[in-house]
C-alpha cells in the first residue's frame, strides 16, 4: 500500500513537473525569507519619486523592502513577495518594513517616505502597534508617511481597506494605490477608496513615447485620477523621451531607473554631502 502511494506521488510529479518545480522553489524562497527575518537581515532600499515639473528635487522616496540571503546577497521583494504574501512571514515582513520606515522618518525630519503594505496586514496587531508607537513618538511622522497598497491587495477586502484608510487619514497619513491598471480594481469601489496618490503600473509606462496604445491607456488612467482628485505617479520611467512625454501629458510625478535605481544607501544623505562640499 505504501509503495503504491509513493509511486502515485512520483507519477503525479512527472505528470506536472512545472507545478512540482514551482512548489519546490516557493518552499525554498519561504525558508530563505524566514531565515532572513529570524536573523533581522532586512533593510530598505530607497527610490526617488520626482515631480514631473522639477525633476532634480524628489517629492518623496519609496522604501522598498530587501532581505539578505545566506551569502549576503541583497534580494528584492519581487523575488519573494508572491511566495510569502499569504503567510505569517508576509505579515512580519510588513511589520519590519514599517518599523524601518518609521525609524528613517524619525532620523530625517524633512523626509517623506512611502512604505508598502498588504491589505492582509490590516488588523494585524503587531503592525498596528508599530504604527501607533511610531506616531506617538514623533507627531510629524503621520504627515510624512505614505502607505502603499497594491491594487490587487486592496481588492481582496475593499470594505476593510476603506475603513482602515479613513481612520489613518484622519491622523494625517496618506495612501497610494500601487500598480494601478493591472486589471483588478472594480470601479464600484474606486470612488469609495479616497486614495491620495495613484501610481500607474509600469506596463503602460515603459516605451510610452512611441506606443500609441499605452498613450491612450495612460491618459485614461490619469483622467480617472484627476476625477477623484488623486496625485498621479508614473512607475517604471526608464527613458528620457518617456519622461518628457509623461510630463507633457500632465502626469504629476515620475519614478523609475531614469531617476535612479533603488539603493540601500539613503540618497538624500549623499545629496546633502555633495551640496555641503560644493
Amino acid at each position: 500500500m505504501g509503495h503504491s502511494a509513493n509511486w502515485a506521488n512520483i507519477q503525479a510529479g512527472y505528470d506536472n513537473p512545472l507545478s512540482y518545480a514551482v512548489t519546490a522553489r516557493d518552499r525554498s524562497v519561504v525558508d530563505m525569507v524566514k531565515q532572513a527575518v529570524k536573523h533581522k537581515q532586512v533593510m530598505l532600499a530607497y527610490q526617488a519619486v520626482v515631480p514631473a515639473s522639477q525633476q532634480n528635487q524628489p517629492a518623496f522616496y519609496e522604501g522598498l523592502i530587501r532581505i539578505l540571503d545566506e551569502t549576503g546577497r541583497i534580494i528584492p521583494a519581487r523575488d519573494f513577495i508572491d511566495a510569502i504574501e499569504t503567510t505569517e512571514t508576509g505579515r512580519v515582513i510588513d511589520c519590519l518594513a514599517l518599523e524601518k520606515g518609521i525609524q528613517t522618518l524619525a532620523e530625517f525630519p524633512d523626509l517623506r517616505l512611502a512604505i508598502n503594505m498588504s491589505a492582509r496586514s490590516i488588523g494585524y496587531r503587531p503592525w498596528g502597534n508599530i504604527l501607533q508607537k511610531g506616531l506617538a513618538g514623533d507627531p510629524t511622522i503621520a504627515e510624512r508617511l505614505i502607505l502603499e497598497i497594491t491594487e490587487s491587495s486592496a481588492m481582496l477586502v475593499p470594505e476593510l481597506v476603506v475603513g482602515f484608510m479613513n481612520d489613518l487619514q484622519r491622523q494625517g497619513i496618506s495612501f497610494a494605490l500601487d500598480d494601478f491598471g493591472a486589471g483588478y480594481t472594480s470601479f464600484k469601489y474606486l470612488k469609495d477608496f479616497f486614495f491620495d496618490i495613484l501610481k500607474i503600473d509600469g506596463q503602460f509606462i515603459r516605451g510610452i513615447a512611441n506606443d500609441a496604445d499605452n498613450q491612450i491607456l495612460t491618459a485614461a488612467l490619469a483622467s480617472i485620477a484627476e476625477q477623484f482628485d488623486m496625485l498621479t505617479v508614473a512607475e517604471s520611467v526608464e527613458q528620457p523621451d518617456d519622461a518628457a512625454y509623461l510630463t507633457a501629458m500632465g502626469i504629476n510625478c515620475l519614478q523609475g531607473y531614469y531617476f535612479g535605481a533603488p539603493t540601500v544607501n539613503p540618497p538624500w544623505v549623499d545629496s546633502d554631502l555633495a551640496q555641503a562640499s560644493a
